[in-house]
């Protein structure tokens, strides 16, 4: 079991910045490949990025590629969605989520945190 809890967002404005952060409790941090998603109001989950055990390999969704970065700090048990040229399309429930390697379902989801982007 983990438990995941999502901060630091917020609102700003076009073309701002935002750090979101989710720290993890419970079993090992490095055990989980760690994503995330977001949710706009009246649309499908979708998917940001996600980022291996060691943090070598990344993969984004095509809408945040080259603005969105995700990072981890095993150390920390912590992973972060450093999110850069903001729009107000970007303007969503934020998500991180936790998988075993191999497996396409997440198995653990935080509560989420607003980020609001206003034009």
């Amino acid at each position: 079991q983990v438990q995941l809890v999502e901060s630091g967002g917020g609102l700003v404005q076009a073309g701002g910045s935002l750090r979101l952060s989710c720290a993890a409790s419970g079993r090992t941090f490095s055990s989980y490949v760690m994503g995330w998603f977001r949710q706009a109001p009246g649309k499908e989950r979708e998917f940001v990025a996600d980022i291996s055990r060691s943090g070598g390999n990344t993969n984004y969704g095509d809408s945040v590629k080259g603005r969105f970065t995700i990072s981890r700090d095993n150390a920390k048990n912590t992973v972060y969605l450093e999110m850069k040229s903001l729009k107000p399309e970007d303007t969503a429930v934020y998500y991180c989520a936790a998988r075993f390697p191999g497996y396409s379902d997440y198995d653990y989801w935080g509560q989420g945190t607003q980020v609001t982007v206003s034009s």
